[in-house]
């Protein structure tokens, strides 16, 4: 029997999950918590071992330390700022950033301020303005900002832009090369590529170059492989809700809609059809305080105990089920990028037929509180699933197929074929 050991290493728990890659069949899945304080290997290396994975192949995904967090500057809010807002949150990053326009002093300021890992540069379509888009490398040049960054505007004045950086620089193709028309997929492994090479070993998560060597993506990046194909594999729209300590990552793959990438209601910043959000406000644990001011503003009910300890498995249940719904309704409303600003970047949802509860709180809870919750909103701003089968992902195979997607597709759709 070949096997392989797929490991997400979490902020809170190390999760374990030894596969048999001649037919997909998981044997053993375990985790322990993460040892971030001391040497992420000593968690990682405890849970290879309680699934007996030390002689298998390894596949280490990675969202200690805070994961990847992503600064992206466009050109236009609505279009190419727009478009590589997407783009990054689909590449598994946290966008902590976003600044549309020249930039100035100020901007430069709050730029650092939000302590970005990596800057995703953007601005004009290919033979389109290039004055923005050297303006704006020009500004970071001259700030000595260190961060690494991806270029991934227009594709004439991008290796002008690079020239003028002071800090690691990568060249990707434009994730807007015309109007309407979004391409994420080089933008996205460039920033998979730089998370690897210059932040896993920057967050201090280790000593030594091992950790480092054995990451293969940041976890959201796993986890929206593993959706894709599931995707592919029902061939139908899927939606996955994962709740966690700190954020409630959102991910949609919907079938394309011809009228919308060519017809009327084509978006201009262009339409990416397998899609991530992550809520850094929305959790059980660190979040849970973003959780109840969340449900507060949103008008969500939340019935946390009033008396006994102040945590629990009903108290996390109850803040599960609101940031699943909160989460979905952000996910599907899109978001404005301004006050008075129309919102961008929703997701039509009504064609979704299978929709799949991930996290902690979901997987030991049974999860049906937390879809029930999501499934049965209709005061939220967006359109329900109509007709979706709800599972629970209560083995955490999506991240493990995700991660076996490229070199052991066939395992990895034996596994997608458990839930």
């Amino acid at each position: 029997m070949t096997t392989a050991v797929c490991v997400d290493v979490g902020s809170t728990y190390t999760k374990a999950a030894l596969v048999d890659l001649d037919s997909g069949r998981l044997v053993r899945r375990a985790e322990v918590p993460t040892t971030s304080a001391s040497d992420v290997l000593a968690g990682l290396d405890a849970a290879v071992a309680a699934v007996g994975g030390g002689k298998s192949r390894m596949y280490v995904c990675s969202s200690a330390g805070g994961g990847l967090r992503l600064a992206v500057i466009g050109y236009e809010s609505l279009v190419t700022a727009e478009a590589g807002h997407r783009v990054g949150l689909s590449a598994g990053a946290q966008v902590v950033h976003v600044a549309a326009g020249r930039l100035d002093g100020k901007a430069i300021a709050a730029l650092r301020a939000a302590r970005p890992d990596v800057i995703l540069l953007v601005g004009g379509t290919d033979g389109g303005d290039a004055e923005t888009l050297l303006h704006n490398a020009r500004r970071l040049g001259t700030a000595r900002i260190r961060v690494p960054v991806v270029v991934a505007g227009n594709a004439d004045a991008a290796p002008d832009a690079v020239s003028l950086l002071s800090g690691p620089s990568f060249v990707a193709a434009n994730v807007l090369p015309r109007i309407g028309v979004l391409n994420p997929a080089p933008a996205r492994a460039a920033i998979r590529d730089v998370f690897l090479d210059h932040v896993i070993g920057g967050k201090k998560l280790s000593r030594g170059r091992r950790f480092a060597s054995l990451v293969r993506a940041a976890t959201p990046d796993a986890v929206l492989a593993g959706v894709e194909l599931l995707a592919d594999l029902t061939g139908a729209g899927v939606l996955v809700v994962d709740v966690g300590g700190a954020t409630t990552d959102v991910y949609s793959a919907l079938l394309p809609d011809a009228e919308a990438e060519n017809g009327p209601r084509r978006d201009v910043a262009g339409t990416l059809w397998r899609s991530r959000t992550v809520e850094g406000d929305l959790g059980v644990a660190v979040g849970a305080a973003g959780t109840v001011a969340a449900a507060t503003a949103e008008r969500v009910k939340l019935a946390l105990p009033d008396s006994g300890p102040s945590e629990g498995p009903q108290r996390d249940r109850e803040l599960a089920a609101a940031a699943a719904t909160i989460a979905l309704r952000r996910h599907a409303r899109g978001h404005s990028p301004g006050p008075g600003q129309p919102r961008t970047g929703g997701r039509d949802l009504r064609d979704v037929r299978l929709v799949v509860g991930s996290g902690g709180v979901l997987r030991h809870g049974g999860g049906g509180f937390g879809l029930d919750a999501v499934l049965a909103d209709t005061a939220g701003g967006w359109a329900a699933p109509t007709t979706a089968r709800r599972v629970v992902d209560e083995q955490y195979v999506i991240a493990a197929a995700g991660l076996l997607s490229i070199d052991h597709r066939d395992a990895a759709i034996s596994l997608l074929n458990t839930l």
